[in-house]
């Protein structure tokens, strides 16, 4: 069993804290008190559609652990190329069905900022 990942697992951590880092600077930044329903919306989609990528990449780590450990040289490619699907469907999947986390963190931000 390949559990370790070596350098290919780095790669893609490195890439989830800068994801993470980068949405978390973009609502510490942002005043969303005099923002349009659209764009609270939009920013409470966007958390969404982080909270679901990082759901598929735990299940896809559940996946990798019966691999049968043998390394391939095409590896960190597959990781990259893998990690862009994931964050694609993620996203298609917050836009198209959801799991209702937007809505409510919408709905909750608009009573915190008083916009009703």
């Amino acid at each position: 069993m390949n559990i370790g990942g070596g350098v290919s697992s780095g790669y893609t951590s490195y890439i989830a804290s800068q994801a993470a880092s980068k949405l978390d600077s973009r609502i510490k930044t942002k005043d969303y008190s005099k923002s349009s329903d659209e764009q609270l919306l939009d920013a409470c989609k966007e958390f969404e559609a982080y909270f679901v990528e990082q759901i598929f990449k735990e299940m896809q780590k559940t996946v990798d652990v019966f691999k049968d450990g043998e390394t391939n040289p095409n590896d960190s490619l597959v990781d990259f190329f893998k990690d862009s699907t994931i964050q694609e469907l993620a996203s298609t999947t917050t836009e198209t069905q959801g799991l209702g986390l937007a809505q409510m963190l919408f709905e909750q931000m608009k009573r915190n900022y008083n916009m009703e």
